[in-house]
């Protein structure tokens, strides 16, 4: 029979007890504690990622916000079709401005670039990995919580195992006991002592069986714990470690691309600022002053020269029909050449905001005359449109007839018709302009021509010239009829001065007192003698020119610098009492 001391049992126990507080310290202290401080650790990386996604994310988003008010400044900007803005491009610095617009929206567009390559490359990219890292960390955890279970199990195997060979130690103990104390007592009978002796055997048979399984289950214990924190949890560490540095690694290769991203389009923008230096040293001032000229150049003769008055020649003194006394007793004057009826305009000087009429005869002669060019070229162009369609419709109706199959040829004859009408509709209205734009050439020559003449006679014979100045003129500075029917002899009238003839008359604002004579030789104006009262009915607009009426019948202007000009509410009494003197 084998027996266990109590103090072999005890100190035994004693070991065991010490040996499960270790474990526990170890498992507790190194283990739970620190992958909860993983646990955060690698949660607090892919919160630093899903920041710098979120960062980037609201770039490209400032990005697409500039690129998009960049673009609408610059349509913003942009000349509209069919205006008067697109004929102001014709100058080079506007053009310049046009190219810094075009520039611009190449500038938005590389913003643009910005952003569709930091969403793509950075956005979605780290989008992509952080989803496949919360995967990896879950899994990795995963494997630890299930290691960490595993030997907790294990532990609980070995702490059951203990205690079962500890309570039969104890028991084995106990009945090892009360045999040896039935068999010193004499008062028992054999059959008890021996009924006590199996009972204390079998207990020692218990107790033994469980120390071999105690023993059994400590080693399995042992080897599973050793390779607990030898192999699973270093191993699981490591993983751990491997999958954060990644993290680490891509963070830094993220925000290299985030600059990257800046520094390819730069290349682009400084050419679009190259452009846009290049266009500002093309502005050519000489050159836009040149289209200014050739755009308002009237095509009017400048006055002639001023002829010399003698007064110490004796003169018969005639009284001058552009004077008020002829006005006062004639009652309606005869027109003089460059004088001008009733609600005639000065060329340079709109009366009216409306649409002109449709042959530009508002206009000066030279003005005149590139608005009819234009509006020829424009519609020879509207007929070459035409004709290209009706071209292409034929050969359509042509493949038509040659295959049915393809569609039906009378289908386009509704369609050839109306093309047809409207190049024949184009075709009058270009003979229109055209007729309009030879007259208007015819007149410009004539004037050229009497201009030439009128110079090769002065030149040659300036006595008579200047004797006929002096027998036409009058004692007080006007002249007489005969040299206005000379004038008119010069320049023969045309229908342009009569288009306004049936407006009503502007209303007098004042009065002026004529200082020096002029003589109005050009359409528009109006011949005054000094010392002269008349009517002012249109103030000096910044041109140099004010509006005056002699009577209701001829009026025009006059230069502003010749009269002395009396505004007043009350004009006309205050003239109808100068006639009356």
């Amino acid at each position: 029979m084998i027996t266990f001391p109590l103090a072999v049992v005890k100190g035994l126990l004693s070991t065991l007890g010490e040996r499960r507080f270790l474990l526990e310290e170890f498992s507790v202290g190194c283990e739970e504690d620190q992958f909860d401080n993983l646990e955060k650790h690698t949660q607090w990386g892919i919160d630093v990622l899903e920041k710098f996604i979120k960062f980037v994310k609201e770039r490209t988003e400032i990005e697409l916000s500039y690129a998009k008010q960049l673009r609408n400044l610059s349509k913003k900007y942009q000349p509209k079709k069919n205006s008067k803005e697109e004929e102001e491009y014709r100058y080079t610095s506007a053009r310049a401005f046009l190219a810094t617009l075009n520039e611009m929206n190449d500038y938005a567009g590389q913003h643009e670039v910005i952003s569709e390559n930091m969403t793509s490359l950075i956005t979605g990219e780290l989008t992509r990995y952080v989803q496949e890292l919360k995967q990896e960390r879950k899994s990795h955890f995963h494997d630890g919580r299930k290691a960490q279970q595993h030997i907790e199990t294990c532990w609980k195997q070995l702490e059951a195992s203990k205690r079962r060979f500890e309570r039969d130690c104890k028991e084995a103990d106990r009945a090892q006991q009360y045999f040896e104390k039935m068999d010193a007592d004499i008062n028992v009978t054999k059959a008890d002592v021996e009924k006590a002796r199996q009972q204390a055997q079998l207990r020692h048979q218990m107790a033994e069986d469980s120390k071999a399984e105690y023993s059994s289950t400590l080693q399995k214990f042992n080897s599973e714990q050793h390779d607990h924190y030898y192999t699973h949890i270093p191993h699981i560490f490591q993983k751990i470690q491997e999958m954060e540095e990644r993290r680490i690694v891509r963070i830094g290769e993220s925000m290299k691309t985030f600059a990257e991203v800046d520094r390819q389009v730069i290349p682009i923008i400084g050419k679009c600022l190259d452009e846009i230096t290049k266009a500002a040293e093309s502005i050519d001032h000489k050159n836009d002053s040149q289209l200014v000229i050739e755009a308002f150049k009237s095509g009017f003769e400048p006055p002639g020269d001023v002829d010399f008055e003698d007064f110490t020649q004796p003169m018969k003194r005639t009284v001058s029909e552009s004077s008020l006394s002829n006005s006062r007793a004639d009652g309606k004057s005869e027109p003089k050449f460059g004088g001008k009826s009733k609600g005639k305009l000065w060329p340079f000087i709109k009366k009216n905001k409306g649409a002109g009429p449709e042959d530009f005869s508002n206009l000066p002669p030279e003005q005149r005359r590139k608005k009819l060019q234009q509006k020829v070229d424009e519609l020879n162009r509207d007929i070459q449109k035409e004709m290209d369609q009706r071209d292409a419709l034929t050969k359509m109706k042509d493949v038509y007839i040659k295959n049915p199959q393809m569609g039906d040829a009378a289908s386009v004859d509704h369609r050839l018709a109306e093309l047809g009408q409207n190049i024949e509709k184009l075709r009058l209205e270009v003979q229109k302009f055209e007729g309009w734009l030879a007259e208007v050439e015819g007149r410009l020559s004539m004037r050229s021509e009497a201009r030439r003449q009128s110079g090769l006679y002065e030149a040659q014979n300036p006595s008579a010239v200047n004797s006929c100045a002096q027998d036409r003129e009058s004692p007080d500075g006007s002249y007489t009829e005969e040299q206005s029917q000379e004038t008119e002899m010069k320049v023969p009238a045309t229908d342009f001065d009569d288009e306004f003839d049936d407006e009503e008359p502007l209303p007098t604002i004042g009065t002026c007192k004529a200082l020096y004579t002029f003589e109005g030789q050009n359409e528009g104006t109006i011949s005054v003698a000094e010392g002269e009262m008349l009517y002012v009915i249109e103030e000096d607009k910044g041109d140099g020119w004010t509006r005056i009426r002699r009577n209701e019948d001829e009026e025009g202007y006059v230069p502003t610098s010749y009269v002395e000009v009396y505004l007043d509410k009350n004009a006309k009494d205050v003239y109808k009492s100068l006639e009356k003197i």
